[in-house]
């Protein structure tokens, strides 16, 4: 190889290595403003009792095979029946993916509640919850909300509730984490440094979801959105 040739790939390789650093540094400066931006609405279960929300929502996280919640969802659904029943809101948002017929987060959600004493005129289930960003856009413009309560686990809650704040909800979170649920953490925080950056972008140009409906009065009986 010539002289010139390598010199052309050690300048390559040094701005490759600048931009590898760069695009680290935008990832972690998103992901601290992120953060910073809205920890102070992270708020325990007593506290949320005052708070008189429009209503509290619970973010899908998949179902088992058999169909039941799973653990990490198990916990999101105990957390929203508690805030329920400390009159934290009178009404629950089940948002989650129910883009098929052949599965189905928000109905089991809402039997879950159910069978945990929620009313099933109290409980609204978003079937186009498919991402986090979806799930507050159509908050606020499907269901009228203003005043919310976020509940899912502390890692995904940064992201929720900055979503919630760039969309013009007035939301609080509440964490679901209740256990270590499999070695697979890691892995989630890094998609979620990721995910931070993506609904930080998302919320520069606030473009609607693809599915959004006729608005639906979170005053009246949730049971309009059943579909079963």
């Amino acid at each position: 190889m010539t002289k010139g040739k390598n010199k052309i790939l050690k300048i390559l390789i040094i701005v490759l290595v600048g931009i590898v650093l760069v695009a680290g540094l935008v990832v972690l400066g998103i992901n601290l403003y992120v953060k910073n931006s809205v920890s102070d609405r992270i708020i325990t279960a007593e506290q949320a009792k005052n708070l008189n929300a429009d209503c509290i929502i619970v973010l899908g996280a998949g179902l088992k095979p058999d169909g039941t919640p799973s653990l990490m969802l198990t916990d999101r659904l105990l957390v929203g029946d508690e805030l329920y029943h400390k009159n934290a809101a009178k009404k629950i948002i089940m948002s989650g993916d129910h883009g098929k017929k052949t599965y189905d987060e928000v109905n089991t959600m809402k039997k879950f509640a159910i069978k945990e004493g929620v009313f099933s005129q109290d409980i609204f289930m978003d079937h186009a919850g498919f991402e986090t960003y979806d799930t507050m856009y159509r908050a606020k413009e499907v269901f009228g909300a203003k005043k919310i309560i976020i509940v899912t686990q502390k890692y995904h809650l940064y992201r929720a509730l900055y979503a919630a704040k760039k969309l013009g909800l007035d939301a609080y979170g509440v964490s679901a984490t209740k256990k270590k649920y499999d070695n697979k953490q890691l892995i989630r925080d890094a998609r979620e440094w990721l995910a931070r950056v993506k609904i930080f972008t998302k919320c520069i140009t606030k473009p609607a979801p693809k599915f959004l409906g006729k608005k639906i009065n979170l005053k009246g009986s949730g049971d309009v959105t059943n579909d079963k």
